[in-house]
């Protein structure tokens, strides 16, 4: 499965017709919107808050248990289908091993059988009056015989067949190490995604919040005349957006848990939250590039996988190859024949050694070599293909760490300044010297900058989980951050 994009942006655009120039009338010693009179008649044409925002507004009303990372991967770990479905494959696998090996063991065989038949013939009486009648026969015929073949020596084609099974088996559980490790990067991915879609519905909270009192605010001033009224058309133009941002933002939370769930493999409700977590480094993330491919190599499943198909093949081949020769077997045989099994019993009993050999084929066992050699060239070319997709996952993934460290950082310094950028907007508008435009503009940015911190700050952690799994790493170091 797919690492879940993490992609999810608010953007609160004011959208008021001729709204991008300051007024004209608006005096340069308007007194600050704080000496306003603390209590102003409510607007009928206020904009009124939907009663689904309010509930919005007081935070989590009903998000009872919690659920923790580890929880998750446990949860995934019991119910994920692709886990149950890899280890049904498994058995399965190893269960073909137990069948190679019965080769080696004795083949006993029995079987019995017991007739009863008649027969009818016309006699003629002496005595009586010489008149003709029938006589019935009856016969009774038991057989049963025991059969024992124990192979001696095949020139290693039993051998091999038991070899390459094992090797199969091998690369099977292999592989399901392999779906064990992309069933917890997609459950990870997904967690991180709830996070950021949580952290992302916070912000458009806050961001709602604000405009709300900014509303109250502009309102009172726009009332005693000391703004002029496109100030509020332009603040409940940004309370509407801000609204839209918020109902968009809870759609986004409540999707990213279906999928979470999805991951884990529950068919649930959603009334829960998640524990905020935080992705310690992966040790060796700034190591070179060689070295990390080395040890992905190493440790990934897959790959070890890939060397165990390449071994069974080579086993097989092996096997085709001696088809050419015979084999040799001990064969015996006890048989009992006769019309009662307990009172007249007639037992033979045969041994000896038999010989098989398949002397000309129409050269099947030539073509059978041909495919089984092209079949181990073709998993040897998928093993040096694996190599160059490590080879780009490691790569790819150690990038990705790398420029989400950077970003983050650089998105806690743009959330700063943003931050300043509004209290600065807020404290000129307030003290009439600057526009309401100035401070929508101001509060946009610090809702973007805030929406990209938290972008930044769970990018980093999915980027952690995918250079985990690209290494073949299946433990996560993580912190509960609250």
């Amino acid at each position: 499965m797919r690492a879940l994009p993490l992609t999810f942006s608010l953007c609160l655009l004011p959208v008021v017709a001729g709204a991008q120039q300051a007024p004209a009338d608006a005096p340069a010693d308007a007194p600050r919107a704080q000496q306003a009179p603390a209590t102003t008649p409510q607007d009928p044409a206020k904009p009124v808050t939907p009663p689904a925002v309010q509930q919005s507004l007081s935070m989590s009303a009903a998000e009872g248990r919690i659920i923790t990372l580890a929880d998750a991967e446990t949860l995934a770990r019991q119910n994920q289908p692709t886990l149950r479905s890899a280890q049904a494959n498994t058995d399965a696998a190893y269960a073909r091993v137990d069948q190679a090996f019965s080769s080696f063991l004795p083949q006993v065989s029995a079987s019995a059988s017991y007739t009863l038949g008649t027969s009818n013939r016309d006699v003629i009486q002496v005595v009586g009056g010489g008149s003709t009648g029938v006589v019935s026969n009856t016969s009774r015929r038991f057989s049963g015989s025991v059969n024992a073949n124990q192979l001696i020596y095949d020139f290693g084609k039993t051998t091999g067949r038991y070899n390459a099974s094992r090797e199969s088996a091998g690369a099977q559980e292999n592989s399901q190490l392999q779906v064990l490790q992309d069933a917890l990067r997609d459950v990870r991915a997904a967690y991180f995604n709830v996070l950021t879609q949580k952290a992302l519905l916070g912000v458009a909270r806050e961001t709602l919040q604000s405009e709300l009192a900014r509303l109250d605010q502009v309102n009172a001033s726009v009332q005693v005349g000391t703004r002029p009224e496109i100030d509020l058309l332009q603040q409940r133009t940004a309370k509407a957006n801000a609204q839209v941002a918020l109902i968009r933002a809870q759609n986004a939370y409540a999707t990213a848990k279906a999928q979470l769930n999805q991951t884990m493999g529950v068919e649930t409700a959603t009334d829960y939250t998640v524990q905020d977590v935080t992705v310690a480094a992966i040790p060796g993330e700034d190591a070179l590039l060689d070295a990390l491919v080395k040890r992905a190599l190493e440790a990934r499943p897959d790959v070890a996988a890939r060397e165990r198909q390449i071994a069974a093949q080579e086993s097989q081949v092996r096997v085709t190859k001696a088809g050419h020769l015979p084999s040799f077997s001990l064969t015996g045989n006890a048989a009992d024949v006769g019309e009662n099994p307990f009172n007249d019993p007639t037992l033979s009993v045969q041994g000896g050694v038999n010989l098989s050999w398949a002397l000309f084929q129409g050269g099947l066992v030539n073509a059978q070599t041909r495919e089984a050699q092209a079949s181990l060239r073709d998993l040897q070319a998928q093993k040096d293909a694996l190599r160059q997709q490590v080879r780009l996952q490691v790569e790819q993934a150690r990038l990705n760490v790398a420029a989400t460290r950077e970003a983050l950082t650089a998105a806690d310094e743009a959330q700063v300044n943003a931050r300043e950028r509004l209290r600065l907007a807020e404290g000129r508008y307030r003290a009439g010297v600057g526009n309401i435009i100035e401070v929508s503009d101001a509060q946009v940015a610090f809702t973007n900058a805030s929406a990209q911190q938290v972008q930044a700050t769970y990018d980093l952690a999915t980027s952690r989980a995918e250079l985990a799994r690209a290494l073949g790493t299946v433990e996560l170091n993580t912190l509960a951050s609250r």
